[in-house]
């Protein structure tokens, strides 16, 4: 790929400023964890997979600078990094995934010398994001068969490497037919309010030559109908134990139409994913963002002062939509339920 979503340079954390592209490819050096934490509240980096590696990437920045004799105050330090990462965004469970296997890889290694432990937390980090390639990549493999050749694929949002540490779970699945020489097509929702499939997915598919065709969100329906469309594929910010999966806003919609013009709708995504704990999409967390996403479009305003707004960054796609949810363990079709279980034993 042509470009860097987030990695780990002399003792900061580099990231790409996805707010600014398609227009500027800038990239942001956070060198302390606040830095991080910012950075994915305010959506410089953003997608699940992403969000993780850059919590575990944060939390390692963070132990770094932590001064303590003793690892009972180091961890002290410590819990309140990873606190602070965990309260940023709340519906990606890779967040809280994250969070916790950094947790608990320091107590784990507890015994070792405190300066010993800050650069194996290091390694961890470094670990979660290269796993994360992997992982990816095993996502489009496993999915790579679901996508007959000349496949017309609609996708919402960006689930791509910009959504990852590289590759991406519905992106990485586009990837390897493309790869494959399988001649695909893709048409691309712009994704409002934040316009990630406009700003993101379309600049990421061209950078990879793979043609890709940008729709207003509003079409979807409209191309489903004249047999434009033979497949979706989305991504996941969390999937509960029955399959029920949240993604970007409008994913619902567009499962619906899938549907109703018998078009199989995929979700792709890693297993850390999925939240087995909530047993349906109902009990997800849904984030509400800043009404001025939806009220402006950058710094053009293009609603009245004043208007009442709601902004759920979210929707749940409920299971009986979703054709099979592709994950770097296998391929998952109903009954979720116990297809999900199986991919953690």
């Amino acid at each position: 790929m042509s470009f860097r979503t987030i990695e780990w340079t002399d003792e900061e954390v580099v990231m790409i400023d996805q707010r600014l592209l398609p227009v500027r490819e800038i990239y942001v050096k956070c060198r302390t964890y606040q830095e991080v934490a910012e950075a994915i509240k305010e959506m410089i980096i953003r997608g699940a997979p992403a969000i993780g590696v850059a919590a575990a990437m944060g939390i390692a920045l963070g132990a770094q600078g932590i001064k303590a004799d003793r690892f009972e105050e180091f961890y002290r330090e410590y819990e309140k990094i990873c606190d602070l990462l965990a309260g940023t965004r709340p519906t990606a469970v890779n967040l809280f995934w994250a969070v916790d296997r950094m947790k608990r890889f320091c107590l784990e290694h507890k015994d070792v010398r405190l300066e010993k432990l800050k650069e194996l937390i290091k390694i961890e980090a470094l670990k979660v994001h290269d796993e994360d390639l992997e992982i990816n990549r095993n996502i489009g493999e496993n999915g790579n068969p679901l996508i007959p050749k000349g496949a017309r694929i609609l996708t919402h949002c960006n689930a791509g490497g910009l959504a990852t540490a590289g590759y991406g779970t519905a992106l990485g699945m586009i990837r390897a037919a493309h790869e494959a020489g399988k001649e695909i097509q893709v048409f691309a929702d712009e994704t409002r309010p934040f316009l990630q499939g406009a700003r993101l997915t379309a600049w990421e598919l061209m950078k990879d030559n793979i043609p890709v065709t940008l729709i207003t969100d509003n079409m979807a329906g409209y191309f489903m109908k004249k047999g434009m469309i033979d497949l979706v594929i989305v991504g996941a910010d969390r999937i509960a134990a029955n399959g029920d999966a949240a993604n970007k806003i409008g994913t619902y919609s567009v499962a619906i139409l899938a549907k109703e013009h018998n078009i199989p709708f995929y979700v792709a995504a890693p297993i850390s994913t999925l939240d087995l704990a909530l047993k349906g999409g109902d009990e997800i967390p849904i984030e509400e963002r800043n009404i001025r996403e939806v009220t402006h479009i950058f710094d053009c305003q293009i609603a009245p002062d004043g208007v009442k707004v709601l902004n759920p960054a979210f929707d749940v796609t409920p299971n009986r939509y979703i054709t099979a949810i592709i994950t770097e363990k296998g391929v998952v079709k109903s009954p979720f339920e116990d297809g999900l279980k199986r991919l953690f034993r």
